[in-house]
């Protein structure tokens, strides 16, 4: 399995940036996507899901009516659109397969075999 992300940088508050994630190694258009992010120092944050044929969405409330995940199955690919950032969005954001789900307040993630390199954001003035 390999999941690649790209489209990281630095932006100014208000502004934009678009994450990729491309896949290989396993049957993208079957498998659940996720972007989760990690801020220096805390855990790991759930961001956005999409399900296999891209019809269903879900976003955490620190994102909802910000940032917009897609996906493109012919590409192998995964998106985050993110618009509105703001700096407590700064993170290395990781493309993650599979399924996440969460008890009694604790994220329970995929392993790590299924997770991205990551690529960083940051959002300064």
């Amino acid at each position: 399995i390999q999941l690649v992300e790209s489209g990281g940088g630095m932006v100014q508050p208000g502004g934009s940036l678009r994450l990729s994630c491309v896949a290989s190694g396993f049957t993208f258009d079957d498998s659940d996507m996720n972007w989760v992010r990690q801020a220096s120092g805390k855990e790991p944050e759930w961001v956005s899901a999409i399900n296999p044929g891209g019809r269903n969405t879900y976003s955490a409330n620190s994102v909802k009516g910000r940032f917009t995940i897609s996906r493109d199955n012919a590409k192998n690919t995964l998106y985050l659109q993110m618009n509105s950032l703001k700096p407590e969005d700064t993170a290395l954001y990781y493309c993650v397969r599979g399924e996440v789900t969460t008890f009694n307040g604790k994220w329970n993630f995929p392993p790590m075999e299924f997770w991205g390199q990551g690529t960083q954001v940051t959002v300064s003035s």
